[in-house]
């Protein structure tokens, strides 16, 4: 008796990288039936949450940049909207109920094949603690945020185009710093 493992018979799946009759670009793809696994970026969704003075920061429990700070953000679920995705994770992070004011920047991030939509939003009620993704929760004014243990760059830029629009209800939605200049 053999103890390797016998080869698999039948379709083995999208295995074969190629361009696809149509496409552009190559695709992993399965000779077998055709199915052609498309890998696209994921759209990460989050808010800058504030009560009155106070900015709400999440203390990630888990990799990547696991001990860091974040705003309660991250990637959206099937059949649900920007702002839903929005309102879910501030939830799951941190038991946050939120109401949602404008939509503060998108940030297109192709090294990691992220696009980040990130809301302005208000705290309804102050009640939070920790979800299971996150160590902690906090209540921050302007000059405590723990500005050097942030998570992301993106954070950063939110936290900065939320003060950049403070006080007013109509502007457009930043994008991400230019890098470099």
């Amino acid at each position: 008796m053999s103890d390797a493992t016998p080869p698999r018979s039948g379709p083995q799946g999208p295995v074969v990288r190629r361009v696809p009759h149509g496409d552009n670009r190559e695709r992993l793809v399965c000779d077998d039936c055709g199915f052609i696994n498309y890998i696209n970026p994921k759209i990460v969704v989050g808010s800058v949450v504030t009560l009155g003075d106070k900015f709400l920061l999440c203390r990630r429990a888990i990799d990547p940049r696991d001990g860091y700070w974040t705003i309660p953000a991250g990637y959206m679920e099937e059949r649900e909207t920007t702002v839903e995705g929005a309102m879910r994770e501030a939830w799951e992070e941190a038991y946050a109920k939120i109401e949602i004011d404008a939509l503060l920047g998108i940030y297109n991030i192709p090294r990691i094949s992220q696009v980040q939509m990130i809301y302005r939003a208000r705290l309804l009620d102050p009640d939070v603690k920790a979800g299971d993704e996150t160590r902690e929760v906090g209540l921050f004014t302007w000059d405590e945020i723990p500005w050097d243990d942030l998570a992301f760059p993106s954070v950063h830029w939110a936290l900065d185009h939320w003060r950049r629009t403070q006080g007013q209800s109509d502007f457009p939605a930043f994008p991400e710093p230019v890098q470099g200049l």
